[in-house]
């Protein structure tokens, strides 16, 4: 079966996109970018394939006639399940890093590798509860998931064991680094789903067919577009990169034909673009030159209060006097809030106050890109920011009327997507390189 895939490697997470040759979306993937964005690109696309193989499945379930809730069910219970298999691979790759890290340390940090040991050995007894059905996880990102718990219990280990708490961290700092470039850690896809199916109750069999069926069925890559923040870096020849303007207009439009005007508040930067009817770009205005009012700001303002990124949006919503805010400096961020903080204003004031901040700053940026031309689409990590959203509402009536808002809760993968249909283009002309 052949695919073309398009890559969006943002400054915070890299996105991946895969589409059949009849431009229906097969996949998605996303994890963190990293410092290597060769593995942040490798990581993305596997993830999409992985995706589009669950939705083969489940589209093989439909063909045998299991009726659509019963389907959905299965292959969600299968995906957990799959997804558990995928975790342990990681651990157990982990776990062998850290070990031969720790021992190659002299006496007496040599100490640390009963401990490092220990912490594995009980994050790998929870794999069960972790993704037992209607767990809720935190991130289904290895580095976050594993390194989230990994501190939570080095913290205790290296109280009991009389260690250095830095030495602990540092061990998997390291090893992390290891994981993510193994591809014994990432597993295989048929040997996963297998060991998923074996604990899944399948009293019809039809799910094993659809599985037998999709593990053995070959998918061909026929063309790839790399875009994004870190396009420069991607691992793809210089003709199958376009700039990140193009892949989101275009995105936009597939997503919402009616598209307009675009706005994309990423990571690092904020983007307002106008396309035509077709999706072709015809104005844009972009903000590059820092990360202030972009999602990075945020993930500083959320580091700041102890929050979770996801956490400050619902927070800001809760206000009842938003404080008036002029500046978004990434750079000033802490000491803003801790100013604000000190002279008694409250969190969720203060979070109303810099996330309307944020949208006046992309407001005179769609401004100077040509205005607002109905329809309106907010795509970009932002886009998922119930503060945000309601903050632009606002600001679009007061500046423009009544707007037709699309947001999309696959917004993340604009960019991705406008990628693939570029690549899909390529290949239907005849001019994609295969990889």
């Amino acid at each position: 079966m052949k695919y073309t895939v398009g890559v969006d490697l943002g400054s915070t997470t890299t996105k991946a996109v895969v589409l059949d040759e009849n431009a229906t979306v097969m996949g998605r993937g996303i994890t963190n970018s990293r410092s290597n964005y060769e593995v942040a690109c490798q990581v993305a696309m596997g993830e999409a394939l992985i995706n589009a193989r669950f939705s083969l499945i489940r589209g093989r379930l439909d063909q045998a006639g299991v009726p659509a809730e019963e389907a959905r069910l299965r292959v969600q219970a299968l995906e957990r399940l799959f997804r558990a298999q995928q975790y342990r691979s990681q651990l157990t790759v982990l776990t062998r890093e850290l070990q031969r890290l720790a021992a190659k340390l002299s006496t007496p940090t040599r100490q640390l590798e009963p401990v490092v040991t220990r912490i594995t050995d009980q994050m790998a007894a929870e794999i069960a509860e972790l993704y037992a059905d209607g767990s809720r996880r935190k991130s289904d990102f290895f580095r976050d998931l594993a390194g989230s718990r990994y501190m939570q219990l080095a913290e205790t280990e290296s109280r009991t064991a009389g260690v250095g708490f830095d030495q602990v961290v540092g061990l998997f700092d390291k090893a992390i680094l290891g994981v993510e470039n193994s591809a014994e850690a990432a597993g295989y896809f048929e040997d996963h789903v297998r060991a998923a199916l074996a604990g899944h109750p399948d009293p019809d069999g039809a799910l094993e067919t659809a599985v037998q069926y999709v593990a053995a069925l070959e998918l061909l890559q026929t063309a790839s577009v790399g875009t994004g923040y870190g396009r420069a870096r991607l691992p793809f020849p210089e003709a199958q990169i376009k700039s990140e303007i193009l892949c989101h207009g275009l995105g936009a439009h597939i997503m919402f034909p009616g598209t307009r005007t675009v706005l994309d508040i990423g990571g690092q930067d904020t983007k307002a673009i106008q396309v035509d009817a077709q999706g072709i770009v015809t104005s844009f205005q972009m903000n590059d030159r820092c990360a202030a009012g972009c999602g990075r700001y945020l993930g500083y303002i959320a580091d700041e209060m102890n929050l979770g990124l996801h956490e400050l949006g619902p927070m800001a919503c809760g206000s009842k006097a938003p404080v008036r805010i002029n500046s978004t400096c990434t750079v000033f961020a802490g000491a803003e809030l801790r100013e604000r903080l000190s002279l008694g204003e409250k969190r969720e004031d203060i979070l109303a106050g810099l996330h309307r901040a944020i949208i006046l700053r992309a407001m005179s940026l769609i401004a100077r890109s040509g205005g607002v031309t109905d329809q309106f689409t907010f795509t970009g990590g932002v886009a998922k920011n119930p503060a945000a959203v309601g903050a632009l509402r606002t600001l679009l009536q007061e500046n423009y009327g009544d707007v037709h808002i699309n947001i999309s809760d696959d917004s993340i993968y604009t960019g991705a997507l406008g990628a693939a249909h570029f690549a899909l283009r390529d290949a239907t002309r005849g001019s994609a390189v295969t990889l």
